[in-house]
């Protein structure tokens, strides 16, 4: 079962999960450098049947793209340890689940905001942001403390 936050809990973690998105965007930008690396020399081995392709250099671009691979997937894997859900690397977006008036939403948090100001319902994303207010934080709750 999902690990379910309280804003405080969430709010808490932002310190420990912000270098680590930035560390996967990172990671995404230099796979993605790498693949396209990879890309090049496949379409120019098309175009040249494999001729004047120094394959020292095929080799490198394909360990840098499967290295930039696992080193994303191993970070993004300590996020989500933490509970939360990467809901889009791009922008560096976090949901925290949470329930609020008896049903489970996300708190909403994006790379560069100071603070968890944000929620949305599980089938609203980023879009259906709302506000913080007062109502949801005395009716929302997280996991019970053990």
């Amino acid at each position: 079962m999902a690990k379910r936050f309280t804003l405080e809990e969430a709010q808490r973690l932002l310190s420990s999960l912000d270098p680590l998105l930035r560390k996967a965007i990172q990671r995404k930008s230099a796979y993605a450098a790498a693949e396209q690396a990879v890309k090049e020399f496949s379409q120019r081995i098309l175009v040249s049947g494999g001729m004047l392709i120094d394959r020292d250099q095929v080799i490198a671009a394909r360990n840098q793209r499967d290295a930039a691979a696992a080193e994303l997937r191993s970070v993004l894997e300590e996020v989500q340890e933490f509970g939360c859900v990467v809901k889009d690397l791009d922008i560096g977006l976090l949901d925290f689940p949470t329930m609020f008036r008896g049903r489970e939403v996300y708190l909403c948090w994006k790379l560069g905001e100071p603070s968890i100001s944000w929620w949305h319902g599980t089938d609203e994303g980023f879009a259906g942001r709302k506000s913080i207010d007062q109502d949801f934080r005395e009716h929302h709750k997280g996991d019970p403390t053990h």
